[in-house]
């Protein structure tokens, strides 16, 4: 969903964690172009080869990383959000 911080694009929020608390995670620079609006196919391979590095990490819960919907939200595969959100929870196996 849109998000509720100026500087930010979207929001996530994240259910039914180990500890029963949500978790809202703000996402993509709103004065940024993003892959899903107006940048192009080059500009996105070249932001996911810079930012395939922050894919590694050792968060039980990856998934919850700003950088990771990021890259596969704002910077999927598709120029569509619900398309690449899709992809994103079945990646993750969320529902």
């Amino acid at each position: 969903m849109k998000s509720t911080k100026q500087e930010k694009d979207y929001m996530a929020i994240f259910t039914e964690r180990p500890n029963g608390r949500n978790k809202t995670v703000h996402f993509g620079d709103s004065k940024l172009p993003q892959y899903t609006s107006t940048a192009t196919k080059e500009q996105k391979e070249r932001y996911r080869k810079r930012h395939q590095k922050d894919l590694r990490t050792n968060d039980p819960r990856p998934f919850e990383r700003a950088g990771f919907l990021s890259f596969y939200i704002t910077w999927g595969e598709s120029k569509s959000i619900r398309k690449n959100i899709e992809t994103y929870k079945r990646r993750f196996n969320l529902k």
